[in-house]
């Protein structure tokens, strides 16, 4: 069920989402939508501030600093982490989180702003200074706060190494009353509860799934053509970024160990995690003798060409073209390729990471998992089974759909937010 605009309250009618970035694919940017497109259906208006924006310009406030690609912020994100991380980085980070919590402000002043909804920003510290500024002024203001998490730090290798416990500690994520915090897994709460002592709300990533998608259209059916594949050769979309938790080693095995005549498609660049893993990836396809093709320069959030005049295609135009979906994942903080592959009904080889097998697996999803981490004969032999065996595959599909609507619909999402948007978290 869908909602009306009508049913909440209207004390709150203007809705401040931040975050670093609010732009392309990456799955916050892509969740953030989905919640917007909700919000609004309730009849609030969202505004937006972040260091990179792609929202319309009259809801958007641009703060250079807010992007953790900033060079002022990467210098203090690389003295913060890591081998090098050495503790001289207050007077810098509190300088630039004055400065970030005057853009807060502005950015509040502007837009009349009734409720703030960070997205990720007092979650992960990718911006230390932004974290702390948004921090300060929910504590100064008691504005009513809906804080969506989405990776915690301490669910990161990379951030345990550090000079900056007391900001982490105070800022990612604080805990104060006018906050409800939202994390997107079971496990997360957990987390947040015996780590900060706040409770959450669970809300998992979501889909439109009481609207599949169209059919694709005359673009994207040349998508095999145009990317070099064969006719008889089977497409097999690897759908993420090139970083290590994606286990992109173990897509490769499977194809290779396949036996057919089959191309690994990677449709995203390895982003701001650096290149080593991509490095290691084409070695390792080298090795195996698989043909394995990096389309990140062919595939953006719309449509167009390159600078030669490709033509430029949509994830979901490859989705739509694709055979099988590979996600072989070792962490996820919910998993977006796998309600994807859902949702555009596509079979998919999946690792039995631990987000999968405590809040997805349970449900009744049918995936050809990787049951014990890697690629086994058993997993081989399901997925040429479900490859070649059209009822089973179909099955396979419609029970998916079924579940996801069920479980990761946008209604799922909008009974949640009302629930939140209804009840004061300061009580």
């Amino acid at each position: 069920m869908i909602y009306g605009t009508k049913i909440l309250d209207q004390n709150i009618k203007r809705v401040g989402i931040i975050s670093t970035r609010l732009a392309g694919t990456d799955g916050v940017s892509l969740e953030t939508a989905k919640w917007a497109h909700v919000l609004e259906n309730l009849g609030l208006k969202c505004y937006y501030m972040a260091g990179e924006l792609d929202r319309p310009e009259d809801v958007s406030f641009l703060s250079e600093h807010a992007h953790f690609t900033h060079p002022e912020v990467m210098d203090i994100y690389s003295d913060c982490f890591g081998v090098t991380a050495h503790s001289s980085v207050p007077d810098r980070i509190h300088a630039l989180k004055d400065k970030l919590k005057e853009d807060i402000y502005k950015f509040m002043h502007k837009y009349e702003i009734d409720m703030l909804n960070p997205q990720n920003a007092i979650t992960i510290p990718m911006n230390i200074p932004l974290g702390m500024a948004i921090t300060e002024v929910i504590a100064e203001t008691g504005i009513p706060t809906i804080a969506h998490h989405h990776d915690f730090f301490w669910e990161r290798q990379r951030f345990l190494v550090n000079a900056v416990w007391p900001f982490l500690n105070m800022a990612f994520p604080p805990n104060l009353p006018s906050i409800h915090h939202v994390v997107i897994n079971s496990s997360a709460a957990n987390q947040l509860s015996l780590r900060t002592g706040c409770s959450a709300t669970i809300i998992p990533n979501v889909m439109d799934f009481e609207n599949p998608p169209e059919n694709h259209d005359d673009y994207s059916s040349d998508v095999r053509e145009s990317l070099g594949l064969q006719e008889d050769e089977l497409f097999v979309l690897q759908p993420t970024r090139v970083i290590k938790r994606k286990g992109i080693e173990h897509a490769i095995e499977l194809v290779r160990r396949l036996g057919k005549k089959a191309r690994l498609v990677i449709s995203h660049a390895s982003g701001d995690e650096g290149s080593g893993y991509e490095k290691r990836i084409h070695e390792f396809a080298q090795l195996l003798d698989v043909n394995v093709l990096f389309v990140s320069d062919r595939v953006a959030e719309h449509r167009g060409t390159t600078e030669d005049g490709k033509k430029v295609y949509t994830l979901y135009d490859l989705y739509h073209e694709c055979d099988l979906v590979t996600y072989p994942s070792e962490i996820e903080g919910f998993g977006n390729a796998f309600l994807e592959a859902v949702y555009y009904q596509k079979p998919i080889v999946i690792n039995n990471y631990r987000i999968y097998a405590l809040d997805i697996k349970p449900k009744g999803f049918k995936a050809i998992e990787m049951k014990e981490g890697y690629i086994t004969p058993e997993v081989i032999e399901e997925t040429k089974e479900v490859l070649s065996n059209e009822s089973l595959r179909e099955d396979m599909i419609r029970t998916n759909y079924e579940l996801a609507t069920r479980y990761y619909s946008y209604s799922v999402l909008q009974r949640k937010l009302i629930n939140l948007l209804l009840n004061d978290p300061r009580g």
